[in-house]
């Protein structure tokens, strides 16, 4: 961890700012467009639920993995798995009233257009990138896990088991491969059924429109992600409802927008509240100054 206790007291000191501003100061986010954010559509009809996805995160972030052969001889685990610390992405295997095969679909970070997690985050250390992921720096993070709460996908995880440093984890969009080499998601890269496609917001709500037009029995219409949320940059085709496969029904309207607009509204008429936020962060940066770096 990098943040010295100097730097952590100017975080303070923005925080506390903020409850003197008057309410326009603390704007939320600022409205742009998404269109050209980078994100993956997940054709959900076309897994096999081999789960080399599952892999290739485990293999392109260098966790601990099995050889992949051993995805495939287990299969897929039905029920709503969850990602964790040791694991980003997930396929989960879901009863098919229509065959025998189940329906398979895979979960991780929806790497939202107005992320929750970020609005929730009081030092900064998620935010939504102007190409498409959702970031998460380390060396800012306090471990107050508001992030975990706020999520509507309860996504961000912890790693309850690291004793120096723990850090809060969750699929990055491949950031590195995706942001800094050109390179697609290591899980785009290797599914081999083309079931996730890789490309702009917009160039991948065109494409979903597009196949539900051509093949409109094959598809529940709708396309999770488009609005569910404010947006997600994880968009998905499925051939029923996606709040039957495990994922949430959520409003349109982001929820970030709410918890924005809560924590302006303390911050601009009370100090208590403000005040212990400072005391909670001062508390959590010096129990993980316990591990010994200063």
């Amino acid at each position: 961890m990098t943040q010295d206790r100097r730097d952590f007291l100017k975080t303070l000191g923005l925080v506390g700012l903020g409850g003197a501003l008057p309410s326009g100061a603390l704007a939320s986010h600022a409205t742009r467009s998404h269109d050209q954010d980078v994100g993956v559509l997940v054709d959900s009809t076309y897994c096999v639920g081999c789960r080399k996805c599952e892999w290739a995160c485990r293999d392109s972030n260098g966790m601990d993995n099995l050889p992949i052969e051993d995805y495939a001889n287990a299969g897929t685990l039905p029920g709503a798995r969850r990602p964790d610390a040791g694991l980003h992405t997930v396929v989960n295997a879901y009863p098919n009233p229509d065959g025998e095969n189940p329906r398979f679909v895979k979960f991780q970070c929806m790497h939202c257009l107005e992320p929750a997690c970020a609005s929730a985050c009081i030092v900064g250390a998620l935010k939504k990138t102007d190409g498409g992921p959702v970031h998460y720096d380390a060396s800012k993070c306090i471990g107050c896990r508001y992030c975990m709460v706020a999520c509507p996908f309860q996504i961000p995880t912890y790693e309850y088991d690291r004793a120096l440093a723990p850090r809060v984890m969750k699929c990055t969009l491949c950031f590195e491969r995706t942001m800094e080499r050109g390179e697609r998601p290591a899980c785009v890269s290797i599914c081999p059924e083309g079931c996730l496609i890789y490309g702009t917001r917009e160039e991948l709500l065109d494409y979903a429109r597009a196949r539900i037009a051509q093949k409109p029995e094959r598809y529940h219409d709708h396309i999770y992600g488009e609005h569910e949320a404010g947006g997600t940059s994880w968009l998905y085709l499925a051939a029923a409802p996606l709040t039957t496969l495990g994922f949430p029904e959520l409003e349109d309207v982001a929820p970030g927008h709410y918890t924005e607009r809560v924590q302006h509204g303390v911050f601009k008429n009370f100090f208590p509240p403000l005040a212990l936020y400072a005391l909670l962060g001062g508390i959590m940066w010096l129990n993980k100054r316990q591990g010994g770096e200063e």
